[in-house]
C-alpha cells in the first residue's frame, strides 16, 4: 500500500493551539502562550483590537506561518512539523474569505468559483455538479454570467464565500467578512455564515463587529496583547483554556 504523505493525526477535524508562542524576527511576540480548542461544527467568533494576534492564529491556521513554540493542530495535521510539500493538502480543509473579496475581475461568478476547484485537480464533471450548488446556496445562481463588477459589495462577499466553500472544506476562516458592508447587508452575510455552519462547517469569524458578535451569541475568543483574556458562550458556560 502506498504510503500518504500527508501527516494526519488520528482525531478529529479541528483546531487546537496549545501553548502556542509566536515571536517575529525584530523579538515581539505576537502570541503568548495561546490555548484554545475549537471543535469540528462549532462556530466561533475571534474578537480583540488590532495588534491583538488575530492575524498570526489566522496565518498559523493555514500554514503560512509555523509556532516559536507550542503546537497546532488543524484537521488532523500538526503544523509545527508540517512539510512544504505537505501545506497544500492541509489548505484544502480550511476555506478562507477575506475582506477585500480578492475575486477575479476577469472572469465571471460562475469562472472564479471553478477556477478554486480547477487549481486543486477538479475534473469537470465535478465541478459542472458542484458550482451551481454552492452558487444557488449563497443565493447567486442568477448571477453566474457576471462579473465581479457587476455585482453589490454584498454580492462580492456572497462570491467569495461561494469559492472558499466549493471545495468541501471542514472549515471556514472569515476574517472581517463585514468590515466593507452596511448594517443590514452585514447582517445577510452572517446569517449566511450561520447556515453553512447548520450544514456541518466549522467556523471561525475574526470580527470587530461587536453588534453581530452581540447578535449572534455564538462562543467567543476574546485576544489581547498575544493572550486569549476570555472564553465565553453568551448565556451558557465558558471554554477553560488547558
Amino acid at each position: 500500500m502506498r504510503k500518504s504523505i500527508c501527516p494526519r493525526l488520528e482525531i478529529e477535524d479541528m483546531i487546537e493551539f496549545t501553548d502556542v508562542v509566536k515571536s517575529y524576527t525584530q523579538g515581539n511576540k505576537a502570541l503568548k502562550g495561546v490555548s484554545m480548542q475549537i471543535e469540528d461544527g462549532e462556530f466561533c467568533f475571534l474578537v480583540g483590537p488590532s495588534g491583538s494576534g488575530k492575524s498570526t492564529i489566522i496565518k498559523l491556521i493555514t500554514g503560512e506561518l509555523k509556532p516559536t513554540s507550542g503546537t497546532v493542530h488543524v484537521n488532523g495535521y500538526s503544523l509545527e512539523r508540517i512539510r512544504k510539500r505537505e501545506i497544500p493538502f492541509m489548505r484544502r480543509t480550511v476555506g478562507v474569505v477575506f475582506q477585500d473579496f480578492r475575486l477575479i475581475a476577469n472572469m465571471t461568478v460562475y469562472e472564479n468559483v471553478a477556477f478554486a476547484m480547477r487549481v486543486i485537480g477538479a475534473k469537470e464533471k465535478e465541478i459542472r455538479e458542484r458550482v451551481p450548488y454552492v452558487l444557488e446556496l449563497v443565493g447567486l445562481e442568477s448571477k453566474a454570467k457576471r462579473h465581479p463588477g457587476e455585482l453589490s459589495g454584498g454580492e462580492q462577499q456572497r462570491l467569495a464565500i461561494a469559492r472558499a466553500l466549493v471545495n468541501n472544506p471542514s472549515t471556514i476562516i472569515a476574517d472581517e467578512p463585514t468590515g466593507n458592508l452596511d448594517p443590514q447587508m452585514s447582517f445577510e452575510i452572517m446569517s449566511l455564515l450561520q447556515e453553512i455552519n447548520n450544514l456541518g462547517t466549522t467556523m471561525l469569524v475574526v470580527t470587530h463587529a461587536q453588534d453581530l458578535v452581540n447578535r449572534f451569541g455564538k462562543r467567543t475568543i476574546t485576544i489581547n496583547d498575544g493572550l486569549i483574556v476570555s472564553d465565553e458562550i453568551p448565556g451558557g458556560f465558558g471554554h477553560e483554556n488547558q
